[in-house]
Formats: structure tokens, C-alpha cells, sequence
């Protein structure tokens, strides 16, 4: 026998619904709309910014493996350069730092924290439109053979220039708005 102050614990039965808050699914359309009404247009929409920067920019000659990393994820991210109307010029710094190291002092594991300086120009006079400056690390271990630690530490310092190089992209697609169109 149920008593008054006792709650049912039955389930709906299938197909049936059970009756839902409405309220935050208001407040998400409410959003929406004043998103749209203040002008916010997507960077990759037809009249984005996007469209100002894919396949326009050309970044400076890579040195080394990490900036041939960096510039291949920015032709994934913005395009190879084809009609280049841009040029990116940057400078990646990373520093390694130790972060677990063991009773005997042999460390274990590694940290790459990285730099980005960037300027982004016009290609005919140079003018500098943005610059910034972008960050971000990851790690590696040491536990394995030298081989697979080499291994290790080059998939780091590439897995680094990836996301840094993700990092300038969006900072330039933030700024495309205010470039000029080419």
C-alpha cells in the first residue's frame, strides 16, 4: 500500500514522453537569435573572414622538421598557398623541461613548452596587418629503449608544431575580419 508522502518510482512506458523543462532550450534559441542579430557571421561561412585567408597566405621557407610540421598543418588549416597575397613570417622557440625524475635523478619524462611569434604582412608592401604571440606544450617519456624514446620526443616536438601552428590559424581567422580583401 503507497502512503502520500511516499514517491513513485514507475518509469514511463515506451513511447510515451515525460514532461521536460522547456526553459533551456528557450534560452539556447534566445541565444541564437541575438547572436545573429548582432552581426556575428561564421568565419568559414560565405561571407566570412575564412574566405579572405584560404589559400592566400605564405609562410616563410621551414628550417627544420618542427617548421615543416608547422607549415604543413597551416596548409591543412588555411590552404596551400596558391594566389599568395600574404606573407607569415614566425619564429617557433621551445624549451625542454624536466618533469618527473626518479630517486636516482634519471628523468622519466619530459615537458616541450613552445612559442610562437608571428606577423602576418602584405606580400606587395610589407605592411605588418597582425602579429601575436601563441603558446602551448606537451610531454614525452623516457622509459623506453634510446631508439623509442628519439622516437618519442620527435613525435612531441611535431605534435607541438601542430598545435601551435592550429593556434595562429585561429588568432589570423579572428583578425580576417579586419584585413583588407586582396
Amino acid at each position: 500500500m503507497k502512503t502520500p508522502s511516499s514517491k513513485s518510482t514507475a518509469k514511463p512506458r515506451i513511447g510515451t514522453t515525460a514532461p521536460r523543462n522547456s526553459l533551456p532550450r528557450r534560452t539556447a534559441i534566445l541565444g541564437i537569435l541575438t547572436l545573429s542579430a548582432c552581426g556575428l557571421t561564421p568565419v568559414y561561412g560565405p561571407n566570412g573572414g575564412g574566405k579572405k585567408l584560404f589559400g592566400k597566405i605564405r609562410p616563410r621557407d621551414p628550417q627544420d622538421y618542427q617548421e615543416f610540421a608547422f607549415n604543413r598543418r597551416l596548409a591543412e588549416r588555411i590552404g596551400p598557398e596558391g594566389e599568395a597575397s600574404y606573407d607569415l613570417d614566425y619564429r617557433i622557440s621551445i624549451g625542454v623541461v624536466p618533469q618527473a625524475i626518479t630517486t636516482d635523478e634519471i628523468t622519466t619524462r619530459y615537458s616541450l613548452n613552445g612559442t610562437v611569434d608571428f606577423a602576418l604582412k602584405e606580400s606587395s608592401g610589407g605592411a605588418t596587418l597582425t602579429s601575436g604571440r601563441v603558446s602551448s606544450f606537451t610531454s614525452y617519456s623516457t622509459t623506453g629503449t634510446t631508439i623509442a624514446t628519439l622516437s618519442a620526443e620527435r613525435d612531441a616536438r611535431e605534435r607541438l608544431a601542430r598545435m601551435l601552428a592550429d593556434h595562429v590559424v585561429t588568432r589570423l581567422l579572428a583578425a580576417s575580419a579586419s584585413l583588407s580583401a586582396p
